[in-house]
């Protein structure tokens, strides 16, 4: 990949803006890190980008090195080096997980790959993800743990070998090992690939494990920061306070706090 360029990118969905006038640029062997509180549309901005269906583009255009996104289907988009390693992966029962992976890869070869060369690189993958071998032979995140899902995630990318990786939350349910072992793997492709990265994540651990080259504050749909990783740490050590105090945007209400013993008591 040689550049992702977004220019003034409106989103909605059921009739609701969520995105409100996006311009970021990724270039080649870049990680970014995009952050921010809950509900401002991260995941609505990678979701886009892959061409999930619920999200309308009011406005606005991606482009990939030159290509107009918005006008290629999902499939089209992987096919051009696009991945989307989700928040909440869906479980797909029927669906052998190796049999899933041999089929998306071939989507994106002249020529089907060779059972033994994907043997080979499939236990590569679950090795340097620390899964147990009878993970590839099982249906699709059936009965997987959360922290397995994700891992399964990475698996895929390690796999598909993307240009440009999107990272949802790849990082929440996985503890402290885990974590580790996925910021690795992600890590080597990083650089054995030379792909570009962005990643939505709220632990500055994980983003301290790969280092970002750029770092984006998004905020009431719209990308209002933009820096290097001192922005990560800024937002470890105060949070996100200073930004609604500097944007004039007002922090949502919390919502009430249910007391679990109430909850179970007896009429």
């Amino acid at each position: 990949m040689k550049q992702l360029v977004i220019k003034d990118l409106y989103v909605s969905i059921n009739d609701v803006q969520i995105l409100k006038g996006i311009n970021l640029e990724i270039n080649a062997h870049e990680i970014h890190a995009l952050m921010g509180p809950n509900g401002q549309g991260k995941s609505t901005l990678l979701s886009t980008i892959m061409g999930d269906p619920k999200f309308h583009v009011d406005s606005g255009e991606i482009y990939l090195d030159g290509k107009d996104v918005l006008s290629m289907e999902v499939d089209e988009r992987s096919r051009a080096g696009v991945f989307l390693g989700m928040q909440y992966p869906a479980e797909i029962p029927g669906v052998n997980n190796s049999d899933f992976l041999r089929a998306a890869i071939n989507a994106r070869l002249d020529k089907p790959i060779a059972l033994f060369k994907f043997i080979e690189e499939m236990e590569g993958a679950v090795k340097d993800l620390g899964m147990k071998s009878e993970m590839a032979h099982r249906n699709l995140n059936e009965g997987f743990s959360g922290g397995e899902k994700k891992r399964n995630e990475i698996i895929q990318m390690k796999l598909l070998k993307p240009q440009l990786a999107m990272l949802d939350e790849i990082d929440s349910g996985l503890d402290v090992d885990a974590l580790k072992v996925v910021a690795d793997a992600v890590s080597e492709l990083y650089e054995d690939k030379e792909m570009s990265l962005l990643i939505v994540s709220h632990y500055e651990r994980f983003l301290d494990l790969l280092k970002p080259t750029h770092a984006h504050i998004l905020l009431d749909g719209k990308i209002v920061e933009t820096g290097g990783y001192d922005l990560v740490s800024k937002i470890d050590s105060e949070g996100y306070e200073w930004v609604y105090e500097k944007y004039g945007v007002d922090r949502p209400a919390a919502k009430p706090v249910v007391s679990l013993e109430n909850c179970g008591a007896k009429r």
